[in-house]
């Protein structure tokens, strides 16, 4: 009987050691990816606002139209792949050779049909200039098919820091290019020419770093990576069916002006959410795949990410929709206030936008994805309707609205089954949720208040700059107060993992 508890205390304690040590990498793999990836934000921002100065609507209306076809045939050309690669960490080395093949022909193929449907959509859209620059954009796809299998197995062996300066002098490069591009009198092609050039800097950086040969793809062999890409591939066409609907009506109903103000407020909603959400998804599904068996290691950290998670998007995506009008009088110009209104609504839903991309992810991990794909199918069905009955009743506005009010059903579907099948409760959940909950409302209560008390004589630079001062001590004075503990338990965390690497270095 000692000689069993012996054993099971061992076990236990080594359990504990080797959670820990997987803590800490996790830490110091968002670390490294958020620093990056914010320097990175930093560059891309600033150059992004200078261009969006020198470029007009229907620039990024003609671009955006292009983006609506080649973000549907880029699923098509990475199908899933990169997520079979960490989920299925069974396979071979001949089988990832097959695989790194496969990646190649798809993206070839992508090209092929680029080529065939580019006049057509020009046609479609009446846009005359669109067929070429939707070739263009498209040689992407051969580029950024050779990098689909290493960047997997870059992320799988957890290189995480050295991902993250390539991250980092991608942006640097691009930033500088696209501005020049712009100032050199470009237009659209600016936006082009800067997609290109980031598909080749990235490509080449990665393959400095892992290069895996190429076999001939044979179905028998890949049969489980396969399923599994396939189901993934399926959930994001329909995904981003559903997601870029909005777009589609804005463009042929509403017309390119529109397209071009909703673009840019879906772009100012949704990056400074959606960046946050990428840096920490480049590491979690490595980490998610390592516990893959182990629901309790699971719902740890679903309940920890989402909280970190939560407690940066919140007041951002928050904040923005209450200074929208402010903001974009101040940095864009008045040209671009049609876009303040659907601002408004898309940031305000983006916090929430922000915390479901884990929950696919934990689905992936354990290999339930069929779930999702017919989540999503649903998804693809109701969203365009939705998108096309707002949009022409009431403009970019209601393409907003449906966004708020329909797309919260499959995130609810979403939830149960993960909740489900990892026996998550949601009251777990929430008070994960919680400091970011409590401390976003204070702030919100805080903003409403300066721009109510504001003087009428206060410019909107002035009124912006008083009220994001006031939001950023508010909130930050909610989390530090209310929610010391929790701040308490992540610092915690980031001294041991600091400390681990200095130790190693």
């Amino acid at each position: 009987m000692g000689n069993v508890t012996l054993l099971s205390e061992a076990t236990s304690t080594r359990t504990a050691v080797e959670e820990r040590a997987l803590d800490r990498s996790l830490l110091r793999g968002v670390a490294w990816t958020a620093a990056a990836k914010w320097a990175s934000q930093a560059l891309s921002w600033v150059s992004w606002l200078i261009v969006a100065r020198l470029l007009s609507p229907e620039d990024y209306g003609l671009v955006g139209m292009a983006a609506i076809y080649l973000g549907l045939i880029t699923l098509l050309s990475e199908f899933g792949l990169g997520a079979a690669v960490l989920a299925v960490r069974e396979l071979g080395v001949e089988q990832l050779n097959q695989l790194n093949g496969l990646a190649v022909l798809l993206g070839l193929a992508s090209l092929l049909a680029s080529c065939i449907v580019a006049i057509p959509l020009g046609r479609f859209f009446h846009a005359p200039q669109l067929p070429l620059v939707v070739v263009a954009m498209s040689t992407t796809f051969v580029i950024t098919s050779f990098k689909t299998v290493p960047l997997a197995l870059l992320q799988r062996d957890l290189r995480f820091k050295a991902l993250a300066f390539i991250d980092l002098s991608q942006a640097l490069v691009l930033a500088i290019g696209m501005v020049g591009f712009a100032v050199a009198g470009f237009r659209y092609w600016t936006l082009v020419c800067g997609g290109v050039l980031s598909a080749l800097i990235s490509t080449g950086a990665i393959l400095r770093l892992r290069h895996a040969p190429f076999a001939w793809p044979r179905r028998k062999s890949l049969k489980p990576a396969i399923t599994l890409s396939s189901n993934v591939l399926i959930s994001r066409l329909c995904w981003y069916t559903s997601s870029n609907a909005d777009f589609l009506v804005a463009g042929r109903i509403l017309g390119k002006a529109a397209l071009g103000f909703y673009s840019v407020g879906w772009i100012l909603a949704n990056v400074p959410v959606d960046k946050v959400t990428a840096l920490v998804g480049q590491v979690t599904p490595a980490f998610l795949s390592a516990v893959q068996t182990d629901h309790a290691a699971l719902r740890r950290y679903l309940l920890r990410i989402t909280e970190g998670i939560a407690l940066i998007t919140f007041p951002l995506g928050l904040g923005l929709a209450l200074v929208a009008q402010d903001f974009v009088l101040v940095v864009l110009g008045s040209k671009w206030s049609a876009t303040v209104a659907p601002l408004r609504l898309l940031a305000a839903y983006a916090t929430i936008r922000s915390i479901t991309p884990l929950l696919a992810q934990v689905l992936h991990t354990i290999r339930d994805t069929r779930f999702e794909m017919w989540n999503m199918v649903a998804a693809a069905v109701v969203m365009p309707t939705s998108f096309y009955l707002f949009g022409q009743r009431w403009g970019t506005v209601g393409l907003a609205v449906a966004w708020m009010l329909v797309d919260p059903v499959f995130a609810f579907m979403l939830y149960w089954r993960t909740f489900s099948k990892i026996e998550l409760s949601p009251r777990a959940y929430f008070r994960a949720l919680w400091p970011a909950l409590s401390g976003a409302a204070l702030m919100a209560a805080a903003v409403l208040v300066v721009g109510v008390l504001s003087p009428g004589g206060w410019t909107p630079s002035l009124r912006l700059a008083a009220q994001i001062g006031v939001g950023v001590l508010t909130y930050g004075l909610a989390c530090v107060v209310l929610h010391r503990e929790r701040l308490d338990a992540f610092r915690g965390l980031m001294v041991a993992a600091r400390g681990e690497s200095e130790g190693r270095r």
